[in-house]
């Protein structure tokens, strides 16, 4: 890999199949009017002034920040955001564009590129029975002001960070705080003072502590050493100091990979899944054992959506329009990522609840599943450069907004703004 070039995140497997008036009256008192009924009158409309924000109905809301700031709503039973479907959306705009935010990776920049078509952008994510409404910047930085996030992972979870800083650059840009380059990769943390919000994130594909088996490989499919129980300390030694952690990890796993267990000396080969339920266990664990004492997501597996080949082998993602629920489904080696993220969650929230440590899953998978229409393909790199098509990536602006719209909606679910979330 030539210097100054960035890895992309390799899936070395071929992808699942496709199958009113709302004003109070004012009462003028009168000069006679006892003093009991003054305090009785104050004490009964003194618990309206501390109600969450979800209490007040769409037809009488408190002063807000701008006009996209009500929560998922559902009169009949909790609402899981993370089942429903994409529905047209004509009308609205992209919430911003490559000319108006300047953290878009290159490899995402699809519209820079060429892509020809827009319809990508003309969709929004639909729960089943409520709302989830559009991402609103203000609410964000009022969420997270004087507070800390980072994201721990591959180059998906960049892909979402930088999602995030373009959303909130409708209202401010962020200060570079610090930036060091590890092997054509980017770590950085940004700060935004008017807010006191600091914001970073760690690359990590594996979570573990781990090395090239050859130094100066540059091949994605190279052979891979592990160190199995050993946490990453490029993150571990920063965890405590955030009070939100995403985490994620999976299309680097496919690669050839040999372990380091503390009882050997030797490298064995490890499987996919062994691989994957160690790392994560092992993430976990560190995160229960330490300092930290924040809440941690998980960001669930994001499914590729190659064609036609793998991809290293002609596999590419032209289809223009998401699936519906019943055209597709999760499978194969996908499922098993997912369900192996889902149990290591499980494990490591009920220790949590002990420890102090709040898990909260993001689980994107099922809704990104039905969009194959939303990656770069062949519109993440100049016509005149070859290199494989990027089905695993999602185009900024594009459906990887809709995670930090989650992101949203569960902050202030534990905000108490609202009902609970599925986690």
């Amino acid at each position: 890999m030539k210097k100054g070039q960035h890895h992309q995140d390799p899936p070395l497997k071929q992808p699942h199949s496709t199958l009113p008036n709302t004003t109070r009256p004012i009462t003028v008192l009168a000069l006679p009017v006892t003093l009991i009924l003054i305090t009785t009158s104050c004490l009964y409309y003194l618990p309206l002034l501390t109600l969450p924000t979800s209490f007040f109905t769409p037809s009488s809301p408190p002063p807000q920040r701008s006009d996209d700031t009500n929560v998922v709503r559902s009169t009949k039973k909790k609402c899981d955001i993370f089942t429903g479907e994409w529905v047209p959306n004509p009308q609205r705009p992209p919430p911003y564009t490559n000319n108006s935010c300047w953290a878009i990776h290159e490899h995402q920049n699809c519209m820079k590129f060429g892509r020809p078509d827009s319809d990508y952008l003309r969709w929004r994510w639909k729960p089943d029975g409520c709302e989830l409404p559009a991402f609103n910047p203000g609410q964000f930085l009022a969420l997270v002001q004087g507070k800390s996030l980072a994201f721990i992972g591959d180059s998906i979870g960049r892909n979402q960070m930088q999602s995030l800083m373009c959303l909130l650059s409708r209202v401010t840009y962020p200060e570079l705080i610090s930036e060091t380059v590890l092997k054509d990769q980017i770590i950085a943390s940004w700060h935004y003072p008017a807010f006191n919000f600091t914001l970073a994130n760690f690359w990590s594909p594996y979570l573990l502590l781990g090395s090239e088996a050859d130094p100066n490989s540059t091949s994605p499919t190279s052979l891979y050493h592990l160190h199995l129980n050993h946490p990453d300390p490029s993150w571990t030694a920063h965890a405590a100091r955030f009070d939100y952690l995403i985490f994620s990890a999976g299309h680097w796993f496919f690669r050839p990979l040999m372990s380091y267990h503390p009882n050997n000396t030797t490298a064995t080969p490890i499987s996919v899944n062994d691989a994957y339920r160690i790392a994560f266990r092992t993430a976990f664990s560190a995160l229960n054992e330490g300092r930290f004492k924040g809440m941690a997501f998980l960001r669930t597996y994001s499914p590729a959506h190659f064609e036609g080949g793998a991809w290293n082998d002609g596999g590419d993602c032209v289809r223009r329009r998401p699936f519906r629920e019943n055209e597709t489904r999760l499978e194969g080696y996908e499922l098993e990522m997912y369900m192996i993220q889902l149990e290591e969650f499980r494990a490591a929230e009920r220790v949590g609840r002990r420890r102090g440590v709040r898990f909260r899953l993001l689980d994107v998978t099922g809704p990104m599943l039905l969009r194959p229409d939303g990656h770069p393909g062949r519109y993440g790199h100049p016509k005149n450069v070859t290199k494989y098509n990027d089905c695993v990536h999602w185009c900024l602006p594009g459906p990887v907004d809709v995670w930090n719209g989650f992101l949203l909606h569960m902050l202030k679910m534990d905000n108490g703004r609202g009902g609970r979330t599925r986690v």
